[in-house]
């Protein structure tokens, strides 16, 4: 039986991966034993009354007039976790990143003289400059009893902010395998915006922020259609870059061509994986923020589709360029054309590739295989 408190702002309903993650591995590891402190958010009841794990909530706001404007979540967490460790027998202590988590948790298991676990997902890591908040993490990480990284590029990251290399443990996110599969019913998503048997399908789905790549998969589809592929394209998300699509959309007069189409359901999202051809996200570096591996890619991968990635960040743990999609300068847009053609023209390498990407999530990122690794953690 894992008796454990894990600490996680991120928590479903939240939507991302790092929520996703947390609740999918501990529901896995134990019941009720189990205590998660996150954050209270619009919908919160529901994920609670039907998840096996203890569930607390608090207000993780931060308040714009405090200095630092974090302090009264830290001290809520912190008051939170001091509490239930306490007054429950952990074996250990969970962070599901470095901050906030991973600084309360360092200090609640020495407090409580029980080891303590942080998460580290790469984004964060090189994200926030060198001052106070990136000493921070880098202080709860070197003194972490063991730090989890999302992939290989985030270990190498760790290693080169002095994270001692025998306290580090490489675990890949997961995925639902009854969720995304292949097979589901696609052609209602296709009909809804009249895309033919005929067209190719380009789908993208993530935040949207430049980093993504979701505009330099704009300007290639407008290429590839004036070179005569048949291609559509939607992006589903939302965030800061919807108005600039749109308006690359507009330039390139793509409207009709490639949607925007916002946050789409649960339920749908593993349909829009079925009736895609290629699922794209050439995701690169911009001032030190990049993508620290890319669920999505397991996801699509789960529907036995192949990906394009970007080569910056962590990708290339989710996607083995030249076996179940490729990997590319997501900067150069010539390298974005030449390979999202490739996937589109070449049906029978696409095949393979979404063939081969299928069999890997099978045997490598059942969220069963995830929490198997966390156990013997």
């Amino acid at each position: 039986m894992n008796r454990l408190l894990v600490l996680s702002e991120l928590f479903l309903p939240t939507r991302g991966g790092t929520a996703v993650w947390a609740a999918e591995v501990y529901k896995r590891l134990g019941g009720k034993e189990i205590h998660i402190v996150t954050a209270d958010v619009p919908g919160a009841a529901e994920v609670d009354a039907a998840h096996p794990n203890t569930i607390h909530r608090l207000n993780l706001r931060r308040v714009t007039w405090l200095r630092p404007e974090s302090l009264a979540m830290y001290a809520r967490l912190f008051a939170r976790s001091l509490v239930l460790a306490l007054t429950h027998r952990f074996d250990a202590i969970h962070a599901f990143r470095a901050l906030p988590e991973g600084l309360v948790a360092w200090l609640v298991a020495r407090m409580t003289f029980r080891p303590v676990v942080i998460y580290a997902h790469g984004e964060e890591l090189t994200s926030w400059g060198r001052g106070g908040k990136y000493r921070a993490m880098r202080f709860a990480l070197r003194h972490a009893d063991r730090v989890v990284a999302n992939s290989e590029h985030t270990r190498a990251t760790l290693l080169d902010m002095g994270v001692p290399p025998a306290r580090i443990t490489v675990i890949y996110p997961g995925v639902d395998v009854a969720v995304f599969r292949p097979g589901l019913d696609s052609a209602g998503v296709r009909e809804s915006l009249a895309i033919r048997p005929d067209e190719r399908l380009v789908f993208s789905v993530g935040r949207l922020s430049r980093r993504k790549g979701f505009d330099q998969v704009v300007r290639a589809v407008a290429q590839l259609r004036a070179e005569g592929v048949a291609v559509r394209y939607v992006i589903a998300g939302i965030g800061e870059d919807a108005d600039y699509l749109d308006g690359l959309i507009a330039h390139h007069a793509l409207q009709g061509i490639a949607h925007r189409i916002g946050a789409v359901s649960e339920a749908d999202l593993p349909r829009w994986m079925n009736a895609c051809d290629v699922f794209a996200m050439p995701n690169r570096e911009i001032n030190g923020d990049n993508e620290g591996f890319g669920m999505v890619f397991i996801e699509a991968a789960a529907c036995g589709k192949p990906s394009l990635a970007g080569e910056a960040g962590g990708t290339g743990s989710a996607v083995l360029d030249g076996v179940t999609g490729r990997r590319i300068d997501g900067r150069i847009l010539v390298d974005v054309v030449s390979a999202l053609r490739d996937l589109l023209t070449n049906a029978e390498q696409a095949k393979r590739w979404g063939e081969a990407a299928l069999a890997r999530v099978r045997g490598e990122f059942d969220w069963e295989r995830v929490a198997d690794k966390t156990r013997r953690l």
